[in-house]
């Protein structure tokens, strides 16, 4: 059996950072975890080809190739993983469609041809398919039902199917699951509510897979949330850190948890001792009556802005996420983020109008009251979308405060004083890499920063003079300081983009049905 195995297209989005990917010479920022995985599951005496759609466009030569092709992606990769459905078809292809998308919504894929839905997790379905392949079926749908694979079982991904100079990072993963109850949150509607992790043995072959093809920069543990399971994630960390050291440090590693990471001191130092060095954190908002709301409790319990500098001081880089649009929220939320990014210095924060994702308990409740909006049903979580249900404010309220946050937090010269108080607190990491000289592009990229930041651009002072000060205060910091810079030149780009389109679409938007809709909810 010859297998392709496609990626549909991103939009371009806050994480593409598609302007610093083009310094160094990378296409992409990471590459399909869960191809690589499915290929891994499948029968190893199949042959397999991985095309990701975002580094290079399939050929003639590999549609007649395939037997069989397989497709993935989250709700963002819609469109284009439609469009693939329909193309297989179209070249005679027997067709399979899985991923988070397809699962939560299997209706669409259905109706654009795919031959096999493999829904749920892969570890159980997946060998569905196989059986019904060698029984000659040519359609079928697959599901686990209450069904979680113990991950304990997942075999190492075929990293050896990627073109690795494309991507700015690699990805594993050691859990899923988050013992979290947010109404917004998808990830407990299909992975549970109980973390299930890998064991050490299983992530260090992964990393070790990754060190013998010669990977030697960022990978990113993409957890939804890193520390759902603490006892585990301890025990996998007591193991890393030694194996990193014998290696040389050859990777610097970041991830995903909840803000309670904070408390945890002794997890922190684990972290800092296998060499992570950043974190994303769901903030959500500062405004305690809204996360309460939302049922993200576990960020009501202690101060946010102290749990951001514990981390910062510890030595991690705080990456965080920001939602507009919460119901009861109160005009002004947006002014309210801008001032807590501002005081906790938070380099990057990501921001999005909130989105009901199809079977949340969010998504219910707003069904259940007729509040969302049949033309986008769906949801879309991707920054240039406005919510697609009728908030308790006015929409158009809140995409101005949405657009102000991106345009203000991502001045340049803002944006530049905040990576130089976040990085001036920092501690550095105490893991001494392998030293390595810096290669062509490297160097180029650096004098591209350079020469934008500090001739052309209305910064240069304000560029010299931090640069300067971080290599005398806190030169451990240097090349991080340096890359966080190089990350405006994505984010002065991406900003005009959300506003265009934000604005594009407001344009669009009449209200009264909404209007008539919010009276409707205050009078019950």
């Amino acid at each position: 059996m010859r297998v392709l195995l496609l990626y549909p297209l991103f939009p371009k989005s806050f994480w593409s950072f598609d302007k610093a990917l083009e310094l160094v010479g990378r296409k992409v920022s990471l590459p399909p975890l869960s191809l690589t995985t499915v290929a891994a599951i499948l029968p190893q005496t199949w042959e397999f080809r991985l095309v990701d759609r975002n580094v290079r466009y399939e050929s003639s030569a590999d549609w007649y190739w395939a037997d069989l092709v397989i497709i993935s992606g989250m709700i963002v990769q819609k469109p284009d993983m439609l469009y693939l459905i329909e193309s297989a078809k179209r070249q005679g292809k027997l067709v399979a469609v899985g991923g988070p998308y397809v699962t939560s919504v299997p209706e669409a894929a259905q109706a654009a041809g795919a031959d096999f839905l493999v829904l749920d997790e892969g570890e159980i379905t997946l060998p569905m398919l196989v059986s019904a392949l060698e029984r000659g079926e040519t359609s079928g749908v697959f599901r686990a039902g209450d069904e979680k694979p113990a991950v304990t079982d997942t075999p190492v991904p075929r990293f050896d199917l990627l073109d690795l100079n494309a991507y700015g990072d690699m990805s594993v993963q050691f859990s899923r699951g988050c013992p979290f109850q947010c109404e917004f949150c998808d990830i407990i509607v299909l992975y549970g509510r109980k973390p299930r992790t890998k064991t050490p043995a299983q992530l260090l072959a992964e990393l070790q897979a990754l060190y013998d093809l010669g990977w030697r920069r960022s990978i990113f543990v993409v957890d939804d949330n890193f520390i759902g399971n603490k006892r585990n994630v301890k025990l996998m960390l007591k193991e890393l850190a030694p194996w990193m050291k014998a290696h040389g440090y050859p990777f610097t590693l970041s991830t995903e948890a909840s803000v309670d990471l904070a408390q945890d001191q002794e997890l922190l130092d684990l972290m800092i001792a296998a060499n992570f060095t950043a974190v994303f954190l769901g903030i959500e908002t500062p405004d305690t009556d809204s996360l309460s709301m939302t049922q993200k409790f576990q960020n009501t319990r202690n101060s946010l802005v102290e749990a951001v500098n514990t981390i910062n001081r510890t030595g991690l880089r705080v990456m965080a996420g920001f939602i507009i649009g919460f119901d009861g929220e109160k005009a002004g939320a947006g002014d309210r983020i801008i001032d807590f990014v501002e005081a906790t210095a938070i380099p990057q924060a990501l921001f999005s109008m909130l989105q009901a994702l199809p079977n949340t308990a969010l998504w219910h409740r707003l069904e259940k009251e007729g509040r969302l909006r049949a033309d986008d049903g769906e949801a879309n979580i991707h920054q240039t979308t406005l919510t697609n249900f009728v908030p308790t404010r006015p929409l158009e309220e809140i995409a101005r405060e949405y657009v102000r946050c991106f345009w203000e937090l991502y001045e340049p010269d803002r944006y530049l004083a905040r990576v130089y108080r976040h990085f001036l607190s920092m501690q550095p990491s105490p893991n001494k890499a392998k030293f390595k000289r810096p290669g062509l592009v490297d160097i180029r990229a650096m004098l591209t920063i350079c020469w934008r930041q500090g001739v052309q651009r209305s910064t240069r002072v304000q560029f010299w003079r931090q640069l300067f000060s971080i290599l005398q205060r806190n030169p451990g910091v240097f090349k991080h300081y340096l890359t966080n810079c190089a990350l405006l030149e994505h984010f002065i780009d991406y900003r005009e983009i959300v506003r265009a389109e934000i604005n594009a679409k407001l344009a669009e938007y009449t209200p009264e049905e909404a209007t008539a809709k919010v009276e409707a909810i205050a009078v019950n």
